[in-house]
């Protein structure tokens, strides 16, 4: 395997971590490191703490991992694009669609790749969720509920939680689902005094007509990471924090009380807890962008990369979800 020269461009609390993998994956060397904000976690090690991007394309680099704030994304992506280098940005792809829009643009004129760290595709549990869902065990799909709560991140000052967290929900709820969004419709609340909104409500609809549901703050004491895709032969639980994934079915016993005798919806039946190997998920991304900028064949659902035009696709979900909240009515996706 030949030897791909990386770079990393921002060194804070997810940089920390981009660090930490590229060290240890096989034929990978982290060469350079930049951040004009500093290096508070001792990430840069032997390597000199470059100031910007354009010092890091100096050093000649093959790949690079961008995990800067969301609103330097298009300046500092673009830099990379024009300098030849293949590029992972952390979601969201950009602050606004025509960012995204000239991101992928820019990646594709040059042959690059180009790619969103949408890193709970790379969940075990909604891995094996898609894999489940695409073989057909729950059969058809009738309703996909997440739930994302938690404290504040202080790592966050420049997006709310629509583009910083909801993003992870809708990439992941339109890729197990292999659907798009056709509507979507939000409430948000300010209640931590900042400029972004702290807490969404979003009631959507896919383009087979299954409803959506997300519940997205950081107003919550306590981490929750769940995603329910209920059908018609039960529901699936996925916990992306413990990487978990359960399934309940609905039950085949007929009812003995009289007065449920005559109940027509479903009823509680067993309950599968699957054993499924727990991988990191950054380093399984991490893995699968080295592995497209090698040209290597990508083998099964779970095993590419999150294209930029994919990330692009968010980001118009996530705008309209902001607009339809600010406007109070229902915004449909072409």
């Amino acid at each position: 395997m030949s030897v791909l020269r990386a770079g990393l461009l921002g060194l804070g609390m997810m940089g920390r971590h981009h660090a930490r993998v590229l060290r240890s994956m096989e034929g990978v060397e982290l060469v350079a490191v930049a951040d004009p904000g500093g290096d508070p976690h001792g990430v840069a090690g032997g390597l000199d703490l470059l100031p910007d991007v354009e010092k890091l394309v100096g050093e000649g680099l093959d790949m690079c991992v961008v995990a800067v704030p969301t609103g330097f994304h298009e300046e500092v992506g673009l830099v990379l694009a024009d300098a030849g280098v293949h590029t992972l940005v952390e979601k969201p792809l950009a602050s606004s669609v025509a960012g995204a829009e000239k991101l992928a643009a820019a990646y594709e004129a040059a042959g690059l790749v180009g790619c969103v760290g949408h890193i709970e595709r790379y969940n075990p549990a909604l891995q094996n969720l898609r894999a489940r869902l695409a073989q057909g065990e729950l059969g058809e799909i009738h309703q996909v509920i997440t739930r994302r709560q938690g404290p504040f991140p202080n790592r966050i000052a420049d997006v709310g939680v629509v583009k910083d967290l909801a993003t992870h929900d809708i990439d992941s709820t339109a890729w197990v689902t292999q659907r798009s969004y056709r509507s979507v419709s939000a409430r948000t609340a300010h209640k931590s005094g900042r400029q972004y909104e702290d807490l969404v409500a979003v009631v959507a609809q896919l383009s087979d007509g299954t409803v959506v549901n997300h519940l997205v703050n950081w107003l919550s004491p306590m981490k929750e990471r769940v995603t329910v895709v209920t059908g018609e032969r039960g529901a699936f639980v996925a916990d992306t924090v413990s990487a978990d994934l359960t399934f309940h079915a609905n039950g085949v016993r007929p009812l003995e009380w009289d007065t449920m005798a005559s109940f027509r919806g479903v009823t509680e039946g067993d309950m599968i807890r699957y054993a499924i190997a727990k991988p990191e998920p950054l380093r399984t991304e991490l893995a699968a962008f080295r592995d497209a900028v090698l040209g290597k064949p990508v083998t099964g659902d779970a095993g590419g990369v999150v294209g930029m035009r994919e990330g692009l696709a968010i980001v118009e979900v996530a705008e309209a979800i902001i607009s339809s909240a600010a406007q109070g009515r229902t915004v449909d996706l072409v």
